[in-house]
């Protein structure tokens, strides 16, 4: 499907697949490649993400995997501002996401520091719908559901309640690895085309995930062959964004994935 999302007014173009690269700034981060600390760190994990292809940067401030632990809402603000900071000093123009669930460090990314697009892997609430409409920039809904069924009806009721206050930027994203067994993860990624019924762009976010290593018996760091198969799939399914670590990776993905499609229509004619 062709997508557009405004960003600070410039559309980007959804209609073939992008890549999200993962900067996070947490000491913690389920994937020990990920984590970046210092200002050199950060400042070359961004820039890498851009050189290898991505056209979105994510910065997370706080980990979500099972059994992190919990940040306060101030620390996690405060490792934004510092990780953010190096970022639009290293990228001024680039287009950055924030994973974040919290209304507040939502407004402070966008106010201070001119964030193009707000993560939420919560399932959203009214008072981060509230803010996204005021904000007026584009916004990840997440799903926490366990079955393709609930994913649907819930994000039918959530685009509503964000369309009804005025936000016209959405992003799905089945939310794979929340709330979800091993094999509801599969399930749901099995039924993903189901979700384009939505008219909206789809993310995916499976990159060295615990669905992927627990299935294959290793760990986050060998599980980069995995997350290719299943960025694969998403694709064939409909994604129009992957969220990855390994971006040079994922866009060797997509432009294989673009090659059978080209293949295709020109079966076709």
């Amino acid at each position: 499907m062709d997508y557009t999302i405004n960003v600070n007014g410039r559309l980007m173009d959804l209609s073939q697949p992008q890549v999200m690269g993962i900067l996070n700034v947490t000491p913690d981060s389920f994937y020990e490649g990920s984590r970046m600390q210092t200002e050199r760190e950060i400042a070359e994990r961004a820039n890498q993400i851009v050189a290898e292809g991505a056209t979105m940067i994510d910065v997370g401030a706080c980990s979500t995997r099972p059994g992190a632990s919990e940040v306060s809402e101030s620390e996690e603000m405060e490792r934004l501002r510092f990780g953010l900071d190096v970022v639009r000093r290293e990228l001024p123009y680039s287009v950055v996401s924030v994973d974040t669930f919290h209304p507040d460090i939502a407004r402070m990314a966008v106010e201070e520091f001119g964030v193009n697009m707000i993560n939420d892997i919560s399932g959203g609430n009214s008072d981060m719908f509230r803010m996204i409409s005021r904000l007026r920039v584009p916004y990840i809904l997440t799903s926490q559901h366990s079955s393709i069924r609930e994913v649907l009806l819930t994000f039918a009721e959530s685009v509503q309640h964000l369309r009804d206050l005025g936000a016209k930027d959405i992003i799905l994203d089945p939310g794979f690895g929340f709330g979800k067994t091993l094999e509801q993860n599969y399930q749901i990624l099995n039924e993903l085309e189901k979700l384009c019924v939505m008219e909206l762009p789809l993310l995916v976010g499976v990159s060295r995930k615990s669905m992927i290593f627990k299935a294959l018996g290793c760990t986050p760091k060998e599980s980069l062959n995995g997350t290719t198969v299943l960025n694969t799939v998403a694709l064939m399914k409909g994604a129009s964004i992957l969220r990855v670590h390994d971006v040079k990776e994922a866009m060797e993905c997509i432009k294989l994935y673009q090659n059978i499609c080209f293949s295709n229509l020109e079966s076709r004619t």
